[in-house]
């Protein structure tokens, strides 16, 4: 997902001349073809977050379209007060691009790990906030970000993610996509983000082997929330499940909670799954942080099959 989205930024320059690259202690081979074809929109600075969000705001005001990339806490952490007042305040069509956003950087330990940034981001004024499920929508993603008119947060995954997206269902921001849906009478909802969603795929798949059905929501974008498609779902669930790489506190699942409370729908019980309110105690994999804190399709599935014993729902849900 990572080289497919930084090499989108290339061929959005190729088509559109207000494009430019803007990168903060980076790999000096990154975008080395548009750096070679177009050095006039091609800038790495040194390790100086704060300052490459004024470079982008100014070359923003001067009517060029920038990709600002570095890792995910340094971009919404680091130079959060330069966001806020550069990009957001202004509504520049920014566009930030986080690498290893959520717990990619595992290894790294906590210090690495934007657990918090959607959070953080969606809180702020004009900003969108968007993560991809794979390559493939990261691609299209991209695509619809250049004609975007206001500051966009882009969550990276590291790469290496199953795809799950499908062409034919299309992209566009803000408009969230029903990835599996169902038939039968009052189902389980889970809305998903990143890549939460294949491994709520799996968990589905999972469950309805045991008569336990599922529709799959991807949010992919998390500011603008798709209200419509959450209020429109949840009146026919039995139960709504968030799943997110990210603590629970001001992410997916509070979005969620907030748009069904504005709309008066909080009859369906709600179950999030996420991140609690803690740093990582440990180093490890991504896949470790991700067992630690439940969010594999295995325990998601467990999750859903005690939440629904908990609402006293019947497990085995009849067809419509």
């Amino acid at each position: 997902m990572r080289k497919a989205c930084i090499d989108m930024v290339y061929e959005l320059a190729k088509r559109d001349p207000r494009v430019v690259f803007v990168g903060s202690d980076l790999s000096p081979g990154l975008l080395k073809e548009m750096k070679a074809e177009f050095p006039e929109r091609y800038f790495m600075e040194g390790v100086s977050e704060q300052n490459i969000i004024g470079v982008a705001a100014g070359l923003a005001m001067d009517g060029f379209i920038p990709y600002v990339n570095t890792i995910a806490t340094f971009i919404t952490r680091r130079c959060y007060e330069q966001v806020a007042l550069d990009a957001c305040l202004h509504h520049l069509p920014i566009r930030l691009i986080g690498n290893g956003g959520g717990l990619v950087y595992a290894p790294l330990g906590p210090t690495h790990l934007a657990i918090e940034d959607m959070a953080i981001m969606r809180a702020l004024p004009n900003m969108t906030v968007v993560a991809a499920s794979d390559a493939e929508e990261m691609k299209r993603l991209m695509v619809e970000t250049l004609e975007w008119k206001h500051p966009v947060y882009i969550r990276l995954a590291k790469g290496g993610d199953p795809v799950v997206s499908k062409s034919e269902n299309g992209f566009a921001i803000g408009k969230a996509i029903l990835l599996k849906d169902t038939s039968v009478h009052k189902p389980v909802l889970i809305v998903s983000t990143g890549v939460t969603t294949n491994r709520s795929l799996a968990a589905a798949e999972q469950l309805e082997k045991e008569d336990i059905h599922c529709r799959v929501l991807h949010m992919h974008t998390i500011k603008p929330l798709d209200k419509e498609a959450i209020c429109k779902l949840a009146a026919s669930s039995s139960l709504i499940v968030t799943i997110e790489e990210h603590v629970l506190m001001g992410g997916l699942g509070s979005a969620v909670l907030e748009c069904l409370a504005d709309e008066n729908q909080l009859g369906v019980p709600v179950k999030r799954l996420g991140i609690p309110d803690v740093f990582a105690a440990h180093y490890g994999s991504q896949d470790d942080l991700l067992n630690t804190y439940g969010l594999q399709p295995l325990q998601i599935a467990e999750t859903i099959r005690q939440a629904l014993k908990e609402n006293k729902n019947d497990l085995r849900i009849a067809v419509a």
